[in-house]
């Protein structure tokens, strides 16, 4: 289980990033640049926002747990990870992927 606070802790570790409200969640971004990722504290859960083809590839790691946000956005790539089910390395990989491609 990764808890709140250590997921704001995996999300700031990268350079140039800062936390900032986003509605009833908490955004993660590239300063001067858009979110990578964000927190909901009620159900633990962080949405990442990849590539599409990113995100396919996380979706078929544990689908019950990592899948696409049932809009919109979810169409573009923003997924949502189940921090209390989904292990550490999975959620690093996803916030450095979704970092990366936001710092181009």
């Amino acid at each position: 289980m990764i808890t709140g606070e250590k997921f704001t802790e995996l999300a700031l570790s990268f350079a140039g990033t800062a936390q900032k409200p986003h509605f009833e969640r908490i955004g993660f971004n590239v300063i001067g640049k858009r979110m990578f990722a964000t927190y909901l504290a009620k159900n633990n859960t962080a949405n990442i926002f990849l590539t599409p083809n990113e995100q396919a590839i996380f979706c078929e790691m544990d689908p019950e747990n990592i899948y696409p946000i049932p809009n919109k956005w979810g169409e573009k790539g923003a997924t949502t990870f189940d921090l209390n089910k989904v292990p550490k390395e999975f959620v690093l990989e996803a916030l450095l992927s979704a970092y990366n491609d936001v710092r181009k």
